[in-house]
């Protein structure tokens, strides 16, 4: 029986623009900025007003009425005032202005949620005004007019109208036409000089089996190889960045020679600065582009032959603050490495499992199971004094990790603690961590390891 799965993903286009198109998409990104500054401009207005009422002694109940942040609330406070701050609004669509309100709405309510503790990860600042020079280009269409066109070269945008694409949207274009997507938005951006458009579609896939559905393979990430398989395989780590890093020099050196703009005086910036900027920012992109192509296609073929693969929990926001190795993790791209598998192996009727964060994967002996106290980044082959193994060290990481497939099936969904991962540590090494019995991820208590013990260092590289 075939079995349909509805799932929500994008498809990204490079346009080709006529001068007439680009400015009337500048102006409609425009538009959008233009909203988002008179509407934090009007919150922040309000917020002072009711703290500086508050330092007088005025009551609660005798204060300036609050204004509503979400986006139907400054979407309403806009269409009041627009005839005064924009009077040229009726030469863009309504959906520029609702872009703009839109990041707001969705800003503010990550910083409130942010300073509540509703919301996890890195503390969230207060939304800032948007740069003419200095802010992304971009408007998003959710209404209207929003289809490709028979000859699948071109696409229809509502006000902007016909649009020609740099490259066939068949694949798109079959699917709306067999009736198993639908186009929910539409958002044109400008990356590095060139625009883009990207469909958010709702696609109704046909459910898939892996090539091996029994199989289980853990995935060890590093720096040295992009990724270790547990089956032996060593896949390389491209570093586009390290490679492009004396090309990009040279342009940051020639950027730097040219006349740019200072807010202080009011100087505007060169012709020539503006060439040398975007050639950089072309350089930047092009990596980008690289590391991007390459992580899908290693994702891709592993969440198509593998039923089971199991990944770290690595924290990489952490393993960034180290400034010897945040180049080189940041060019790996370990965060978006494990982001891919998630929705892949779930595409593909596979199953993703979290190895815990604290879990030693290479410290541990994957045949006997002995845990070492110590296990120094320089140590590139791992020895067990126990049972006499002699492996690379990512392999045996690798094999750890795919050991845990079978603990997944008993642990159900999040983090697999795995063995040895919930014991107190031995003597020398990290300050011990406590954990809750009975779940998959406990909360964790303590300090951050030390002495080099611990397999999840900032400083873990491979």
């Amino acid at each position: 029986m075939v079995i349909d799965v509805m799932v929500v993903q994008a498809y990204r286009f490079v346009l080709d623009l006529t001068p007439g198109q680009e400015r009337a998409v500048l102006a409609h990104a425009g538009a959008g900025r233009v909203a988002y500054n008179w509407a934090l401009a009007r919150v922040k207005a309000v917020m002072q007003q009711r703290a500086a009422e508050r330092s007088y002694g005025i009551a609660e109940s005798g204060l300036t009425p609050t204004i509503g942040w979400s986006l139907p609330a400054l979407r309403k406070a806009w269409n009041a005032a627009k005839p005064d701050v924009a009077p040229w609004w009726a030469e863009c669509s309504k959906e520029a202005f609702n872009t703009g309100l839109d990041a707001l709405a969705r800003g503010l309510k990550s910083w409130s949620d942010s300073r509540m503790g509703k919301r996890a990860g890195r503390r969230v600042g207060f939304p800032r005004f948007k740069s003419r020079r200095r802010s992304t280009l971009s408007v998003r269409f959710t209404t209207g007019a929003i289809r490709v066109e028979p000859d699948r070269k071109h696409v229809v945008l509502p006000r902007l109208g016909r649009l020609k694409l740099h490259e066939s949207a068949r694949k798109l274009a079959r699917r709306l036409e067999a009736g198993t997507a639908r186009i929910m938005s539409a958002t044109v951006r400008c990356d590095a000089g060139r625009w883009h458009v990207a469909f958010t579609v709702e696609v109704d896939r046909v459910e898939r089996t892996p090539a091996r559905p029994q199989a289980a393979v853990g995935v060890d990430v590093g720096v040295k190889h992009l990724a270790v398989l547990s089956t032996g395989a060593l896949l390389p780590n491209p570093r586009h960045l390290e490679d492009a890093a004396r090309r990009m020099r040279r342009l940051a050196r020639r950027l730097a020679r040219r006349v740019g703009p200072d807010r202080r005086s009011g100087q505007q910036p060169s012709r020539r600065w503006e060439r040398a900027r975007s050639q950089v920012a072309r350089a930047h992109a092009r990596v980008a582009n690289l590391r991007r192509d390459g992580l899908h296609k290693l994702t891709t073929r592993l969440a198509g032959q593998y039923g089971t693969i199991v990944v770290e929990d690595l924290n990489v926001a952490g393993m960034l603050r180290n400034r010897r190795l945040a180049r080189r993790i940041a060019d790996a791209g370990f965060g978006e490495l494990r982001r891919q598998l998630a929705y892949k192996t779930t595409w593909n009727g596979g199953h993703l499992v979290v190895a815990d964060r604290w879990y030693p994967s290479s410290k541990t002996c994957s045949a006997c199971g002995t845990v070492k106290a110590k296990l120094a980044l320089s140590e590139r082959t791992y020895t067990c004094l126990t049972c006499g193994l002699v492996l690379d060290r990512d392999v045996n990481a690798a094999r750890n990790l795919a050991a845990l497939a079978c603990e997944a099936t008993t642990a159900g969904s999040g983090p697999v603690a795995g063995r040895g991962a919930d014991r107190k540590t031995r003597p020398g090494g990290p300050v011990a961590v406590k954990r809750q019995p009975g779940t998959a991820q406990a909360g964790k208590t303590g300090t951050v390891p030390q002495g080099g013990t611990a397999d999840h260092m900032f400083t873990r590289a491979h």
